[in-house]
């Protein structure tokens, strides 16, 4: 139960934890904590996620260290028993980068929800938001690690010959191409060898809402890879890599989001 509908949630806001993880491309000049703290849903906090990712890199939104996420989700007053739903404001999707950092860092998968439409359809059905911000109790989480649920650069470019995984790229096809200039000054055009492209655009709706599983089993077999195979996402900085991580696991339950953290922000610099 990747994701949870609206219905659910509000039938649902005490026994959760909800987290805004409303993120925005740059270039969009909006700010997600400004609307947070304008309008949210009640008792959600806010998750910066160029803020809780990892320190002194220029790479963004690498993950942090296992003590700074401790750190990061304590300070939010979460426990490791909790049960989560994340949701964003965001053309991009976000919520799912954090869905996939909770499961990284070793919180139970089955507690850890993506709001289908966000904030948007939430709105859209007049349910009740908020500017009043949350008193938070700290708490004492714990980490557990999957190492495994992550791909570095050198493992990617073994991967070109051994093939042991299937990488698809979760950015637009004028850029997987290289028929269109990165949007991140200093990379170069193009893509990663014998990847695929499926465009994260292409598995949400206009309301933000996933298709349907028939779909994105239409989507993913149209890539010539074969459901069930060992499979690894990437984009332009990790984030819309998750939304193809999300998708993929609402047809195959079995899968444990894996994503070349990097991305296109490591590799188009080679």
């Amino acid at each position: 139960m990747s994701l949870v509908n609206t219905s659910w949630l509000e039938e649902n806001l005490d026994k959760v934890k909800i987290i805004d993880c409303s993120w925005h491309m740059p270039q969009t000049e909006r700010d997600g904590f400004d609307e947070y703290k304008s309008k949210h849903i009640e008792n959600a906090i806010f998750f910066d996620l160029d803020k809780n990712s990892k320190k002194g890199t220029d790479l963004p939104h690498m993950l942090p260290d296992t003590k700074s996420w401790e750190g990061i989700v304590s300070s939010m007053g979460i426990k490791n028993d909790d049960q989560i739903v994340v949701y964003d404001n965001s053309d991009v999707i976000s919520s799912c980068r954090c869905w996939y950092n909770f499961i990284y860092f070793g919180h139970n998968p089955e507690l850890v929800h993506v709001l289908d439409g966000g904030l948007k359809k939430w709105i859209k059905e007049d349910r009740a938001t908020t500017s009043d911000i949350i008193k938070i109790i700290s708490s004492s989480y714990t980490v557990h690690e999957k190492k495994e649920l992550v791909k570095n650069i050198n493992q990617i470019n073994k991967n070109v010959l051994e093939k042991k995984f299937n990488v698809i790229d979760a950015r637009s096809l004028e850029r997987f191409k290289g028929s269109v200039p990165e949007p991140r000054k200093g990379l170069r055009s193009g893509s990663i060898k014998n990847s695929f492209c499926l465009p994260f655009s292409e598995l949400i709706n206009q309301d933000h809402i996933f298709i349907s599983r028939e779909k994105i089993h239409e989507k993913f077999k149209s890539t010539g890879y074969e459901i069930g195979k060992n499979i690894v996402f990437t984009c332009g900085s990790g984030v819309t890599a998750s939304v193809l991580a999300l998708a993929y696991s609402l047809i195959d339950n079995k899968y444990m989001p894996t994503i070349y953290d990097g991305s296109w922000s490591e590799y188009g610099k080679n």
